[in-house]
């Protein structure tokens, strides 16, 4: 699933190639026909993320809202006006790949046929977008747009978020940290491998309960998880690793095999403290972690 750098990062190419203009939209698929219906025609204002979930507010108040989910992914194109990514979502390789480039460039006159499985396309004068899979696609009012924020956890990437409501959710529950970070409605955006990264990174036990963690390792979680998740917005990958674990690899070329220190390295040796990387399901998700450096 996309973490919640992924998701702002479609917001900033929203915003970039869309924001301010009437738009087109329609459902090849046709499940969403009378949700694109509502917007089709209005110019787009703005788009921006909470956790997993994108936003677009349109003229008449009215907001897409699309949660990506496990499949999900937006795909781009256009002509040589239209820049940015040409696919972001799913599938993805581990860290995450989108390529520089939209995908269609050159003679443009109109976008390509749909896929049978668009459940919505947006067409500007430049270029288009198709959404295919999500698992959360909706017309919303701005009343219901709140109301789906007001269920959702502090946004480390939300320069306007309090983080004192996520220290209190930690203080109040026994669930383990490595569940909790997972928890949308204690902190959007954190998925596995940031989950996995930063409590390595920080060396805190993901087993342990999330109320005995101190004030000081609270504070430390979410700006630890600030700092990696915009590299993620920068980047468009996920990197989590330092200069001292990488020795002469930029933070541009640390991805795939120097990209992180516990995800999907169970087996290897701990670079840090020479015990092996675990890996156990928890959740109904796998949580690496080392038994060393973790305890």
């Amino acid at each position: 699933m996309p973490e919640g750098h992924s998701i702002h990062r479609l917001a900033r190419q929203f915003n970039d190639v869309f924001a301010g203009q009437v738009l087109q939209l329609s459902s090849p698929q046709g499940r969403f026909v009378d949700g694109a219906q509502l917007l089709d025609g209005h110019r787009l204002e703005e788009a921006f993320a909470h956790g997993k979930h994108l936003f677009l507010r349109f003229d008449n108040d009215l907001y897409l809202n699309v949660h990506l989910g496990i499949y999900g992914a937006w795909n781009f194109g256009g002509d040589q006006q239209f820049r940015g990514a040409s696919s972001i979502g799913a599938p993805r390789k581990v860290g995450e790949f989108e390529l520089t480039e939209g995908a269609e460039v050159g003679e443009y006159s109109s976008p390509p046929p749909p896929k049978p499985t668009v459940r919505v396309r947006i067409v500007s004068a430049h270029g288009w977008a198709d959404l295919i899979g999500p698992t959360v696609c909706r017309t919303l009012t701005a009343d219901e747009k709140e109301m789906v924020r007001a269920q959702l956890g502090a946004d480390p990437l939300d320069g306007d978020a309090n983080p004192h409501q996520f220290f209190s959710a930690l203080s109040k529950t026994a669930r383990p940290i490595g569940v909790v970070l997972m928890d949308q409605k204690i902190i959007s955006g954190i998925g596995n491998i940031f989950r996995a990264e930063v409590l390595y990174r920080q060396q805190i036990d993901p087993f342990r309960p999330a109320k005995s963690l101190s004030v000081e390792e609270r504070h430390a979680v979410w700006e630890d998880a600030q700092k990696l998740l915009q590299v993620g917005v920068e980047l468009g990958r996920i990197v989590t690793t330092e200069e001292d674990y990488r020795p002469g690899i930029p933070l541009a070329e640390a991805w795939p095999e120097h990209a992180n220190y516990v995800y999907q390295r169970q087996g290897q040796v701990c670079f840090r403290c020479g015990e092996i990387i675990r890996v156990q399901q928890v959740a109904a998700r796998n949580l690496f972690w080392c038994p060393g450096c973790q305890n």
